[in-house]
């Protein structure tokens, strides 16, 4: 792999590095607007003490910590695939571009050595998930492998308590962020009452450093809120995710393609809302990302 000279410099020097996706670039928002977002995110990261690392594909080679210039090719380029744990062996022998989502983007920020990772919402069980199957490997991946993820919770179109019961079989502490309530993306309130509620970074940092001490493998979710200024209306958001599982049925969209298929309708039912709302939550989390990063260095 290649990393980035500055995040090698970060890591060897034990200073605060957060790794971030590209399937938010490539499959997450429409151009310039995704690479807009990531460049914010990335100033937001500085902004908070933190060295960023967005990680992606290119020619078959993960990059750790890529520059302006591939992010702005990332963001414009047509065909990039997006790339899970399963998919990683076929796009390093093709030589191929790919896009990494929650899973993939663990499993090499583990590699470089980086602890702390942040995305907007992580992959889970979709609804009706128990005569379909159709589960995200990223709760796989949070399973088994050593990287702590904030972010706003799961992805609003999922079975949000299937999802979180996986999560406990598969032994992953989900942590919430001054909430007594599970973070639910877009808004504030999933009606669903959290045990480990964590008040500040330094708090977290603890729990992650006690985690590895322990030789505890696995991940760690930080479920973090949007802010109340940014949370979308309940009954608005909800009714435009419904229409949209509705269309992704009738056009019998299945597999990877339901997520991006879901995300896009929902942008275009509320009018854009949904987007802008996407955007402030990952701006939130990548500041307690950054938060976090500083406290664990300083363990």
């Amino acid at each position: 792999m290649k990393v980035n000279k500055e995040v090698l410099e970060a890591l060897k020097n034990n200073k605060p590095v957060v790794a971030l996706e590209s399937t938010i670039i490539s499959h997450g928002m429409p151009y310039p607007k995704n690479v807009q977002t990531a460049l914010l995110v990335e100033k937001t990261i500085r902004e908070n003490g933190a060295i960023p690392a967005t990680i992606g594909i290119i020619d078959g080679e993960p990059i750790i910590g890529m520059s302006p210039e591939e992010i702005e090719e990332f963001g414009k380029r047509k065909g990039i695939r997006k790339v899970s744990r399963r998919d990683l062996p076929i796009v390093y022998a093709n030589k191929l571009w790919g896009a990494t989502t929650v899973a993939a983007t663990m499993i090499l920020a583990a590699q470089a050595g980086i602890e702390i990772f942040v995305t907007g919402g992580v992959g889970g069980a979709h609804r009706g998930a128990q005569e379909t199957f159709d589960i995200s490997a990223d709760l796989e991946e949070l399973g088994k492998t050593n990287v702590t993820v904030v972010s706003a919770g799961v992805k609003a179109i999922l079975d949000l308590n299937l999802t979180l019961e996986i999560l406990e079989t598969k032994g992953v502490p989900v942590l919430s962020y001054q909430s007594d309530e599970f973070a639910d993306f877009y808004t504030r309130h999933s009606g669903i009452k959290m045990e480990n509620v964590v008040n500040s970074p330094k708090e977290i940092a603890q729990i992650i450093k006690a985690k590895r001490e322990n030789h505890l493998d696995g991940g760690m979710l930080v479920a973090n809120p949007i802010p109340e200024e940014d949370a979308m209306d309940v009954d608005v958001i909800n009714g435009a995710i419904e229409k949209a599982l509705k269309m992704a049925d009738e056009a019998g969209v299945k597999g990877k393609d339901v997520t991006p298929f879901l995300l896009k309708t929902i942008v275009e039912l509320t009018g854009g809302d949904s987007l802008e709302s996407n955007i402030k939550l990952v701006l939130n989390n990548a500041k307690l990302g950054a938060k976090i990063a500083k406290e664990l260095t300083q363990l």
